[in-house]
C-alpha cells in the first residue's frame, strides 16, 4: 500500500457522494440498505465503494454474510466523514435560517435614549424569538455612527440625520422626540423647591455637552431667548458614565435626555429637577443605507424596533414630520 499520496491527491479524488456511502454503510450495516438510503441501485453503491477503497489504497468495509462492517481503515474515514456530511447539512439548515431571518449577525447602532431606553426591549425581545440572531449594539454619537454605517460597519443605526449627512445614500425613517430636563444628585439643595424658573439655575454649576454639539446648541438658545446670561460654570463631556458620577459627588446640575434621566431616577442614582426646559433634541429613527438591501435578520430587527417604538410612543413621530422639515423621513442618494 502507498503510505502517503501526493499532496491534494485525496482532497481532488474523494467527492461528497463518497463521504455520503461511507456514513450510510456505517448507519446501515449493509450496501443493500445504504444504497436505498442514498436513492442509489445496489450495483452503484458497490462500485463507488470500490472506486473509493482503490483511491484510497485500503479496505474500508469487511463484507460479511450479514452484512458489512468498517475495517480499522474505515472507522479512521468515517470520523472524517461524518464531520464533512454533518458541516453539509448544517448549510442547508444555515442558509434556509437565514433566508427565513432567524439567523445572521446584525450591527447596530445607537444613540443615548433609544439606546437606554427602546432597543434593550428589542434585543431581548428578538433574542428570544430567534436564539440564532447575533446582536452587536455600539452607543455613540449620530456622527460617529453614520460614519460607521457609511463604512459598512453597522447594519442600521437608531440617530439623528443631519445636514452633513445629506451627501450619503441613507434612508432614514422618524421614530420618536426627544424631550431633556435637568438633573442634580439626589438630596440636592434645589430639589427642596416646588417650582424652580430658569432663572434660579443660570448661576449653577452645569455640567454641558461639548460646544458644536445639538444638545448644546440648544441649551445655550435656551438662555439666550429667556435674556439670561449663558452659565459660566461649565464642565464639557458627552460622557454619560462621567456625568452621572460627577453628579453623584458635586451639587453640578446636568441637562440629560428625558428618558435617559428617568432611567436614572428610577435607580436613585439621579434626580430630576423641578424646572421646565424648553428646549428639546431633534426627533431620531432609524437609518440605513438605501444603496443596499438589508439582510432577512437585519429587517427582522428593524421590523421589532417598529412595533416597539410604536407601543412605546403612542404618538408617532411620523404623523406629524410634515411641520418639521429637519425631521421628514428622507433618502438621500
Amino acid at each position: 500500500m502507498n503510505l502517503a499520496p501526493p499532496d491534494g491527491y485525496l482532497r481532488s479524488r474523494i467527492k461528497t457522494r463518497h463521504l455520503r456511502l461511507v456514513v450510510a454503510l456505517a448507519q446501515e450495516g449493509s450496501i443493500h440498505r445504504a444504497a436505498a438510503a442514498l436513492a442509489m441501485t445496489q450495483p452503484a453503491a458497490s462500485k463507488l465503494l470500490r472506486e473509493l477503497e482503490q483511491i484510497l489504497d485500503a479496505p474500508l468495509f469487511e463484507r460479511l454474510a450479514r452484512g458489512v462492517v468498517p475495517t480499522v481503515y474505515g472507522q479512521s474515514l468515517l470520523r472524517h466523514a461524518r464531520l464533512v456530511v454533518g458541516s453539509l447539512d448544517q448549510v442547508a439548515d444555515d442558509l434556509q435560517a437565514l433566508k427565513s431571518g432567524t439567523l445572521g449577525h446584525v450591527a447596530i447602532g445607537a444613540i443615548t435614549t433609544p439606546g437606554v431606553g427602546l432597543l434593550p426591549q428589542v434585543v431581548a425581545q428578538v433574542k428570544r424569538a430567534h436564539p440564532g440572531i447575533r446582536l452587536s449594539v455600539e452607543i455613540e454619537t449620530s456622527n460617529v455612527l453614520l460614519e460607521r454605517l457609511a463604512q459598512d460597519k453597522l447594519d442600521l443605526v437608531i440617530g439623528r440625520m443631519g445636514t452633513d449627512h445629506d451627501k450619503l445614500a441613507m434612508c432614514y425613517e422618524p421614530l420618536a422626540f426627544e424631550p431633556v430636563c435637568a438633573v442634580a444628585r439626589p438630596g440636592h439643595p434645589l430639589l427642596a423647591c416646588q417650582r424652580l424658573e430658569l432663572a434660579d439655575v443660570a448661576d449653577a454649576a452645569w455640567i454641558v455637552p461639548p460646544a458644536g454639539s445639538v444638545l448644546r446648541h440648544r441649551f445655550d438658545l435656551m438662555f439666550q431667548r429667556a435674556s439670561l446670561s449663558l452659565p459660566a460654570n461649565v464642565v464639557e463631556t458627552a460622557a454619560l458614565l462621567f456625568t452621572t458620577r460627577m453628579l453623584e459627588c458635586s451639587d453640578m446640575l446636568a441637562v440629560l435626555a428625558a428618558e435617559v434621566a428617568a432611567y436614572y431616577a428610577a435607580h436613585h442614582m439621579l434626580a430630576v429637577l423641578p424646572v421646565s426646559l424648553p428646549c428639546h433634541m431633534d426627533d431620531f429613527g432609524i437609518i440605513t443605507r438605501s444603496d443596499q438591501l438589508m439582510s432577512p435578520s437585519a429587517q427582522r430587527v428593524t421590523a421589532m424596533l417598529r412595533e416597539m417604538a410604536r407601543a412605546k410612543w403612542m404618538t408617532p413621530v411620523a404623523a406629524n414630520v410634515q411641520d418639521r422639515p429637519q425631521a421628514q423621513a428622507h433618502r438621500r442618494k
